[in-house]
């Protein structure tokens, strides 16, 4: 079973999105993550077939264990049992909590993605191990959401017990202002995946956080 210590001290969740990386190209884009410093890594692979996205995890899979990195994966929690990694993430419009717990079972991080106070006060209610906060900025990864911009992220974490990952627009430009808006864990995508060199780029914004 994870600690649960593991997760509270995570800060930099990075995510590999196919949208933005090229299958053949996953091993040397989750090495490069990894060694710069993610503290969790999902595989989000939206429109893909699960058999694919089976296929991808189990490659990543020896990559993030032999650097002690918790791989989750995107929307399938049937994917996360079969392969055996150490979460799952679901989204407003997918399985429930309880859902997605009768296929991983409890001993599995299970993520929650919410877009409002409301939402993620709901979503507490369901027993997620965490829950993603945003978008706080327009991003390219989530063009139809509205940004939810930082006047949140102070209640956000008075009321919610849980690890808080607040997600959305996230760089370096950004972090400065994100953090002294209270918010202590960030979720990174393009900001990383599309940095001229991504472990240099992972590095730094880990380093920019308390």
């Amino acid at each position: 079973m994870l600690s649960r210590t593991l997760l509270q001290q995570a800060r930099l969740y990075g995510i590999l999105d196919l949208g933005y990386v090229q299958p053949s190209a996953i091993a040397q884009v989750t090495k490069a993550l990894c060694v710069g410093g993610v503290d969790l890594l999902q595989l989000r692979a939206k429109g893909k077939s699960p058999t694919h996205i089976e296929r991808w995890a189990g490659e990543m899979l020896p990559i993030t264990r032999s650097y002690n990195v918790p791989l989750i994966i995107n929307d399938h929690p049937e994917v996360a049992a079969k392969v055996g990694c150490e979460g799952v993430h679901v989204g407003q419009e997918d399985d429930s909590i309880a859902r997605a717990r009768e296929w991983v079972g409890p001993d599995v991080w299970i993520g929650k993605s919410t877009h409002s106070l409301s939402q993620a006060l709901a979503a507490q209610e369901e027993g997620p191990d965490y829950i993603g906060f945003g978008p706080l900025y327009a991003t390219g990864t989530k063009p139809d959401y509205t940004p939810v911009g930082l006047a949140d992220v102070p209640a956000v974490h008075a009321q919610i017990r849980l690890p808080i990952f607040c997600i959305g627009g996230v760089n370096l430009t950004r972090i400065q202002e994100i953090v002294q808006a209270g918010a202590c864990r960030v979720v990174a995508v393009s900001a990383l995946l599309l940095a001229a060199k991504i472990e240099d780029e992972t590095r730094r914004l880990k380093a920019a956080l308390p």
